[in-house]
């Protein structure tokens, strides 16, 4: 098996799931109840909150758990929404967002505020003049993801964070789970920030939302305080010291693992273009891990089965995405046959490059059977 979409996923590193089967087994306490069991799983999980903490460079007090990024965008914006209305009805976002973003705001837009998408440049990127000349003394929220998860198009988090610090009333949420584990990043310039375990190699159902401690939201689900009084329910002690263990593993090489990729996305750019109907959709602003290609004259679904024949993994645009075409593609690209021809391959330090000369030699086969001649 050759696998390329670690972007929609990751495989459970064996000494995370040894870290969560520990847990579950040996923590058995509620760690909301006063016995020694509910003690011992609290300080567990404080334990990890302390390290997750440390590794970001955040308080712990600032980190909230949930069941992953999408949850974690949800309670961003709607929590800002509910509970900042009276400031104001409008947020900012780009047309690069993922679903999880896109569904609240529309949400949100039922029940009467505004959305503006700011423009992007060339490169996709967010153009900051423009985004200032939407800024309205009733903006109170800008989301942007700080890596696209189609182009893998890296944004100007920092200096979209400066700028924003003169407009007090607006916060700034930014979607960073194709980002936390792959590059760096900091949360010095954001009020709010989502990610999830699965992309670097976690458990899937674990994720934060970072939020600064010195804001307010209106919690998704009410019911008293767990881990924190803006998410109730069971601490889930086994979820969270694997999230800690999967951060801090990753954090360990994360210099050496970019070099690496950066390595294999280059081999398969410098391979691609000799294909007269490819087309590289991802720029120079792309992280190395996510590359994305256009191939004029074939759906991205047949080919996405027929290198499954093969026992070859990637996709068609974001896992979460819906819709044949790449809203993405099209708003970077602006051309319409390119995003109704997207595929996405996405790489990992574990990607070797026997495995992507083989996915060349059945890309090859694959293109040549497929192509429209």
């Amino acid at each position: 098996m050759i696998y390329l979409d670690y972007s929609a996923t990751t495989p459970v590193r064996k000494e995370v799931l040894d870290t969560f089967v520990t847990a579950s087994t040996k923590f058995i306490g509620n760690p909301n109840s006063l016995h020694k069991l509910g003690v011992a799983a609290k300080k567990l999980i404080d334990a990890s909150t302390d390290q997750i903490a440390s590794i970001l460079k955040i308080k712990p007090s600032e980190i909230i758990y949930t069941s992953g990024a999408s949850e974690s965008n949800n309670m961003a914006i709607k929590g800002i929404a509910s509970k900042y209305k009276n400031r104001g009805n409008h947020i900012i976002t780009t047309s690069l967002e993922h679903s999880s973003i896109y569904g609240p705001l529309n949400y949100l837009t039922e029940q009467g505020f505004e959305v503006d998408f700011v423009k992007l440049d060339e490169f996709g990127r967010v153009d900051i003049d423009d985004l200032k000349s939407l800024m309205r003394d009733t903006t109170i929220l800008v989301s942007v993801s700080a890596v696209n998860s189609e182009l893998g198009i890296k944004q100007p988090i920092e200096e979209i964070g400066v700028m924003l610090k003169k407009y007090p009333k607006c916060f700034f949420h930014v979607d960073m789970t194709q980002a936390v584990g792959k590059i760096p990043v900091s949360f010095e310039d954001v009020d709010l920030a989502s990610f999830s375990a699965h992309k670097f190699y976690g458990v899937k159902g674990i994720g934060i939302l970072f939020k600064k401690e010195n804001i307010n939201i209106e919690p998704l689900i009410h019911g008293g305080k767990s881990t924190t009084v803006y998410r109730s329910g069971t601490p889930a002690p086994a979820l969270i010291s694997s999230l800690s263990k999967a951060l801090r593993l990753i954090y360990e090489n994360l210099d050496k693992h970019i070099e690496e990729i950066e390595k294999k996305n280059k081999y398969l750019q410098d391979n691609l273009i000799k294909y007269d109907q490819v087309f590289i959709n991802s720029n120079i602003y792309s992280i190395p891990h996510i590359l994305n290609i256009s191939i004029i004259g074939i759906k991205p679904e047949t080919m996405l089965h027929a290198l499954e024949e093969h026992d070859v993994y990637i996709s068609t645009q974001s896992a979460c995405s819906t819709g044949a075409s790449s809203k993405a593609v099209l708003a970077v690209t602006n051309n319409e046959k390119r995003a109704n021809s997207s595929i996405r391959i996405s790489l990992s330090h574990l990607t070797t490059l026997e495995e992507l000369e083989t996915f060349m030699g059945v890309f090859d086969e694959c293109y040549h059977h497929l192509k429209v001649r």
